[in-house]
């Protein structure tokens, strides 16, 4: 779990706020694409996955935006994407899509208060080499290998963001990326203090370009990540913690752990 101090471009001004990267691991379901309980489903349909739900919080004038990403990657060589799921909560209204990979195809469903947008579905391909952007945060952390060697730098089929997708108003579509990580690491200094990173460049044609900061050394945290168009991130704090049992009165003080507050 880390805490981010949030910077968050929206309606032509920089707005502050946090963000939280929840990693976990659990048991999901092939053919219903969510979470298995214990001894619901047969083994054939059982795997694990490791889930990064990825909030955002932040003030928009009077009103706030409350937005959520959940990617769902399946644990084997490639991170193979199961399910992304996105929800946007704010003042004018609600929001939900998400996207479900299955044989060659990515299907989606959204629903949107916007005019134009009220109700519809995605079908997309799944290119062979297809680099998801709500997946990078999951696929740069090398838990399974290096994802791409030192100096490398290559072009990838690139799928932008449900939240890019929602806050610009733009039907999802593949386009191009180059993808590139730093020859060496370097240091960065952050609230939560100074650490060794690699660095990794995501420029996507036509559109936005990402630099991510991942710890050099186990556990490979997420330490920053800055966009061209002014959106920035960087670490508070980070800990691991059983969170879904501290819901209790008194579990806020776990906060703190993560350079956050209790509302």
């Amino acid at each position: 779990m880390n805490g981010y101090r949030l910077v968050q471009p929206r309606y032509g001004a920089k707005r502050s706020g946090t963000a939280v990267l929840i990693y976990v691991t659990e048991d999901f379901s092939d053919s219903l694409r969510v979470k298995a309980d214990p001894g619901t489903h047969p083994a054939s349909d059982v795997y694990p996955v490791l889930k990064l739900n990825a909030a955002r919080d932040f003030q928009t004038g009077i009103y706030g935006y409350k937005v959520m990403t959940s990617t769902f990657a399946r644990v084997a060589p490639g991170w193979p994407i199961a399910k992304v799921s996105f929800s946007s909560q704010e003042w004018c209204g609600l929001v939900y899509h998400h996207l479900i990979p299955r044989a060659g195809r990515i299907g989606g469903i959204f629903h949107s208060y916007f005019d134009g947008e009220a109700d519809g579905r995605d079908d997309l391909p799944m290119p062979d080499g297809g680099v998801m952007e709500d997946a990078v945060p999951i696929l740069i952390r090398g838990w399974m290998g290096e994802w791409q060697p030192r100096g490398a730098t290559r072009t990838a089929p690139f799928l932008p963001s449900l939240l890019r997708s929602r806050l610009e108003h733009r039907p999802l579509a593949w386009g191009q990326a180059r993808i590139a990580r730093a020859a060496a690491p370097s240091r960065v200094t952050v609230p939560a203090g100074a650490f060794k990173v690699e660095t990794w460049i995501v420029a996507e044609q036509g559109g936005r370009t990402v630099t991510y900061s991942v710890e050099s050394d186990p556990p490979y945290r997420l330490v920053r990540w800055t966009a061209d168009d002014g959106e920035e991130a960087s670490l508070l704090g980070s800990d691991r913690l059983r969170y879904w049992e501290m819901n209790g009165p008194g579990g806020e003080k776990w906060l703190k752990n993560l350079g956050l507050e209790a509302r």
